[in-house]
C-alpha cells in the first residue's frame, strides 16, 4: 500500500539551552532600557545611520527620526567592515557624538561593541551594547557581555542556524544578565538579488522557543533600500517586538550602507504604515 507522503507529519525535537528556553520564563522576558519596554506588547523602533560620520550628519538624522516616531537611536562608532581600506567608524569620537546626540533629543542609543576592549567604552556611552553578526560567536565577548548588567542585542550571525543562535545568546544569559534581544538581519544563501535573504521563519520559531524578545534588521536583511518597508511591515505581521532600522539625511553621501538606507521622508511614511499593521495584529507602536 502506498503511502501518501502529504500525510507524514514533519516533526524536530530540539533541545534548547536551559536559560533562553521558553519553558524557564513563559511569561517572556521585557527588556526595560530607560522606561521603553522591549518585548510587551508595544512594538520598538530603532533607527539611525549604519555608522557615525559627522556631527551634522548624526545630529540632522537623530532630530529627524525622533520626529518621525523612533524611541531609540542606533549608530555605529566601531564598524566591522570585509574590506581593511573600508570605512571603519570614529571611534571614541563617534560615540561622544552619540551620547551629545542623545542629550539633545532624549533618545536611548544602541551602538555595536567589537572587542572585549571595547565594553566598558561603549556601556559609558550607550544605552543598548549590539553584538554584530560577525561576533555572534566571539564567546569571549559574549561572556563580557554577560558580565554587565547592559541589556545587549543580539544579532544572528549570517550562517547561524537558530540552535546556533540560541546558544550565543545562552552564553550572555549564563553569566547572570538576563537583558538579551534577539535580532534577525538575514542569512546567506544562494540568492543573489538581496544582500542576506531576511529569514521571517526565524520570528514566529524565536517566539515559541526562547522567551527573549524578538527584533528584526530589515535593512541589513534586504540590502535594498525600496525592499525596506515590505520586509519590516511583515516582520511586524509575524510577531516581531520591534525593529532595527538604517535612516539617513543624505544616503547618497553614506560612508556605508547607504543603498539601504530610508531617506528620512521614507521612514515618516513607513511608520505610519507599521502603526496600521500593528494596529491588525493587536499591538501599537511605542511612541516616546
Amino acid at each position: 500500500m502506498e503511502t501518501d507522503s502529504c500525510s507524514i507529519d514533519f516533526k524536530i525535537d530540539h533541545n534548547d539551552p536551559e536559560l533562553v528556553s521558553k519553558a524557564s520564563r513563559p511569561e517572556g522576558t521585557i527588556v526595560n532600557v530607560n522606561g521603553i519596554k522591549i518585548g510587551g506588547k508595544a512594538i520598538v523602533i530603532m533607527a539611525g545611520p549604519c555608522a557615525v560620520e559627522s556631527e551634522e550628519q548624526l545630529s540632522e538624522t537623530a532630530r529627524q527620526v525622533k520626529a518621525g516616531g523612533a524611541s531609540l537611536l542606533r549608530g555605529g562608532a566601531f564598524k566591522p567592515r570585509t574590506s581593511p581600506y573600508s570605512f571603519q567608524g570614529l571611534g571614541k569620537e563617534g560615540l561622544e557624538m552619540l551620547s551629545r546626540a542623545r542629550e539633545a533629543t532624549g533618545l536611548s542609543v544602541v551602538s555595536e561593541v567589537m572587542d572585549t576592549r571595547q565594553v566598558e567604552t561603549v556601556s559609558n556611552h550607550a544605552d543598548i551594547l549590539q553584538i554584530g553578526s560577525r561576533n555572534m560567536q566571539n564567546f569571549p565577548l559574549l561572556k563580557e557581555a554577560g558580565n554587565t548588567s547592559m541589556p545587549i542585542l543580539l544579532k544572528r550571525g549570517m550562517m547561524a542556524t537558530i540552535e546556533e543562535y540560541l546558544n550565543a545568546a545562552e552564553y550572555v544569559l549564563s553569566q547572570g544578565n538576563p537583558n538579551v534581544i534577539l535580532c534577525e538581519r538575514g542569512i546567506r544563501t544562494f540568492e543573489p538579488s538581496t544582500r542576506y535573504t531576511l529569514d521571517l521563519n526565524a520570528i514566529p520559531i524565536l517566539k515559541q522557543r526562547t522567551h527573549l524578545p524578538v527584533l528584526v534588521d530589515p535593512s541589513h536583511g534586504t540590502g535594498l533600500r525600496s525592499l525596506v518597508p515590505t520586509m519590516a511591515k511583515a516582520s511586524i505581521a509575524a510577531g516581531a517586538d520591534g525593529l532595527l532600522m538604517e535612516v539617513h539625511y543624505r544616503p547618497e553621501e553614506a560612508l556605508c550602507d547607504g543603498s539601504q538606507s530610508l531617506h528620512p521622508e521614507e521612514f515618516n511614511t513607513l511608520m505610519y504604515e507599521l502603526e496600521k499593521v500593528a494596529q491588525a495584529v493587536g499591538r501599537h507602536i511605542y511612541h516616546s
